[in-house]
């Protein structure tokens, strides 16, 4: 197994909140099913592979916050139901605790030019997990912890992607930055908005709310500056699609249907709609192409990886 195998439940729950934004009730169900499915059994076969995991390796350590972002996710998508909330938001935030200073422990054991020759926008995924769980601080009303958490994503965000950028600079042919997971560099400031957003709601109206909704803008405007630099690299360097490239996807849409929750201007549904549908055509393709990989590897008795 790859420690990222949590980004198909990722990229499935927030498809399905996306999904939720616009009214399309029955996709949005399949999908949270899905997920919610599919969360258990994932960490059941983690468990299982845990011993195969160095985790002295930062692209290890670092991917394994897929599970924190996958419990935050479907935790805000089943956000009604409050014991789930509070079941997948305890999940989540013993994973981030136990997973920060592993990760931490495991880049400190670098030099800062080795780890610009390892950074991808894989790493970002610690960025997002945090993101995520100051969603689902918001979500159960604790206000300052959704606070702490937000702000320390955004920063996350900016170290992963100034040494990502780093490495870009100095050597911007590597095939490691254009794998599936360069999308995250999107999808991490894309979740800060969404974060900032149900934040900026926990919040009681006042100069601090205004800065949070200032700041939200700001992350958003980020995000979509993102996407054609992005969608030019995909389509030059042909990037394939993965579960870490329907994630940012997903995110995206339910990011800016936040925007025109925040504003009121109707074209940001519009733009959020579209995007849906782009991800979840993404979704379709590669769920699709997961199941025939996995039927082949049946047929010729060989182990699956799930995740990639």
């Amino acid at each position: 197994m790859r420690p990222d195998v949590f980004a198909a439940v990722m990229a499935t729950g927030i498809v399905s909140i996306a999904a939720a934004d616009h009214g399309l009730g029955v996709i949005s169900e399949i999908l949270i099913v899905f997920a919610a499915v599919g969360l258990p059994v994932l960490m059941f076969l983690g468990a299982k592979a845990w011993r195969e995991f160095d985790m002295r390796d930062p692209d290890v350590t670092l991917a394994l916050f897929t599970y924190v972002a996958a419990c935050a996710v479907v935790g805000a998508r089943l956000a009604d139901h409050r014991i789930a909330l509070w079941a997948l938001g305890g999940m989540a935030l013993q994973g981030w605790l136990s997973l920060a200073p592993i990760s931490a422990r495991s880049m400190w054991r670098h030099r800062w030019t080795r780890l610009r020759d390892r950074a991808r926008g894989g790493w970002e995924l610690a960025a997002v997990a945090t993101s995520g769980l100051a969603i689902v601080f918001a979500e159960l009303d604790v206000v300052f912890w959704a606070f702490i958490f937000w702000v320390l994503g955004i920063c996350l965000y900016l170290a992963m992607t100034s040494l990502v950028l780093w490495r870009v600079r100095h050597d911007a042919a590597s095939p490691e930055l254009v794998q599936p997971d360069v999308w995250i560099l999107m999808g991490g400031i894309a979740i800060a908005t969404l974060a900032g957003d149900h934040l900026h709601h926990a919040l009681i109206p006042g100069p601090i709310a205004d800065g949070v909704r200032a700041v939200t803008i700001a992350t958003w405007i980020v995000a979509t500056a993102w996407i054609p630099v992005l969608g030019y690299v995909a389509v030059r360097r042909s990037v394939a699609l993965g579960w870490p490239a329907v994630f940012p996807l997903g995110m995206y849409s339910s990011a800016t249907y936040a925007m025109f929750v925040e504003t009121g201007w109707r074209w940001f549904v519009t733009i959020s709609l579209a995007f849906f549908w782009i991800a979840f055509a993404a979704w379709l393709i590669v769920a699709v192409g997961e199941l025939l990989r996995f039927q082949r590897l049946r047929a010729a008795g060989t182990p699956s990886d799930p995740a990639k």
